[in-house]
């Protein structure tokens, strides 16, 4: 099982340099399917793009069997959380990141990276495989669009593994949380700051009333919530209108979640009403909780492969959704493996050469491992 190091870091660095925020993932799609095409699966996409608004739909890869065995399918994301057309990439030892100024991309192009390399390795020695489906995503960032719409008539795999977590190396992520945002409009009543402020209602105020006696940050160890964009007001003279907020709140525990966005809800319509304003707010569900036990044959699968490569073999809940919450809610079960990219959405975010390896590396001895049973 050989994985040739300088290819794969070649790659990384080849996709990191392709810019792809949400929704303008194409070009990468193309590189890659042009690549996959070149080793001989057999690649499609479906028509995802025409719910998203983007110019791609998700990207289907199948290297079709050689020999008796249960279908599996790994996944990553095309997408990045921010633009960073002419990203500067640099190699420091073991370590690639960004020269500072943009995010690197490695989230999640380090995993597609390893499982190109995996797969192209694979081939090379001819190893016996069952067939293998390679699922890429678009607009994983803002919401899980692709995988929430992905095309399932394109996919036969029995189970598979998303590749879309931090370290440690060796862990799988078993449980990951729901996600609710609220778009929030909160409005006052205008009038001149100066010559004749009582005659306004600041919606500012409004807003700072309600989130001061809001409960936010880590709730318990299931539950999270964020005021995290607040947009309003056009001038100092004059008592804020209207203001625009966006917030969220996720946890594990579905009762709990709800339980928080009623509580988010209130606070803002008491402070509105203490005041003498009015709110809007409009609650959207973005993805739902999922729960694994070690008995499921992702996680066992992940699991067992993980202590035969010497990584520490554990099961852990994360705190924040990826396209394993939008696959398994429509049936395709699956985990997340761990891999090494670090500082993820920062301009700091940085993978270590060695991490990647591992990842494919644990592809690999996944798919010799599932060609066996």
């Amino acid at each position: 099982m050989t994985i040739q190091i300088e290819r794969l870091v070649d790659r990384f660095i080849r996709y990191c340099k392709v810019n792809t925020p949400p929704k303008s993932e194409r070009p990468l799609a193309d590189l890659v399917e042009k690549e996959l095409v070149e080793l001989g699966l057999d690649c499609t996409r479906d028509r995802v793009h025409e719910i998203t608004g983007g110019d791609s739909g998700n990207l289907i890869a199948t290297l079709k069997g050689n020999a008796p065995g249960i279908p599996i399918f790994f996944s990553a994301h095309f997408d990045t959380v921010a633009p960073n057309p002419g990203v500067h990439v640099l190699v420091d030892g073991d370590i690639v990141r960004s020269d500072g100024n943009s995010i690197l991309g490695a989230d999640d192009k380090g995993p597609m990276a390893s499982i190109v390399e995996a797969i192209h390795s694979l081939i090379e020695e001819g190893e016996p495989h069952g067939d293998i489906q390679l699922l890429f995503s678009v607009s994983e960032e803002i919401g899980l669009l692709g995988a929430t719409h992905l095309d399932l008539g394109k996919v036969h795999a029995e189970f598979g593994f998303v590749l879309d977590s931090g370290p440690p190396m060796g862990s799988v992520v078993t449980s990951a949380p729901s996600q609710t945002n609220l778009y929030i409009t909160v409005y006052g009543r205008p009038a001149h700051a100066g010559a004749e402020p009582e005659k306004g209602v600041s919606a500012i105020g409004i807003a700072a009333s309600a989130i001061e006696r809001m409960r936010l940050g880590r709730i318990d160890d299931e539950t999270t919530a964020n005021v995290g964009v607040i947009a309003g007001g056009s001038a100092t003279n004059i008592v804020c209108p209207r203001v625009d907020i966006r917030a969220e709140a996720r946890s594990r525990d579905r009762q709990k979640l709800t339980n928080q966005v009623e509580h988010m809800k209130s606070c803002f319509e008491v402070a509105a009403s203490a005041r003498g304003g009015l709110v809007e707010i409009e609650i959207v569900p973005m993805y739902v909780t999922y729960m694994l036990n070690e008995e499921e044959p992702p996680v066992s699968v992940a699991l067992d492969v993980a202590g035969q490569l010497g990584l520490p073999a554990i099961t852990r809940a994360a705190g924040g959704g990826s396209d394993a919450n939008a696959y398994n809610a429509r049936g395709l079960k699956c985990c997340v493996l761990a891999t090494g990219m670090r500082d993820i959405h920062t301009h700091e975010e940085n993978i270590a050469i060695s991490d990647l390896v591992t990842s494919a590396q644990m592809i690999r001895q996944i798919i010799r491992f599932v060609a066996r049973q």
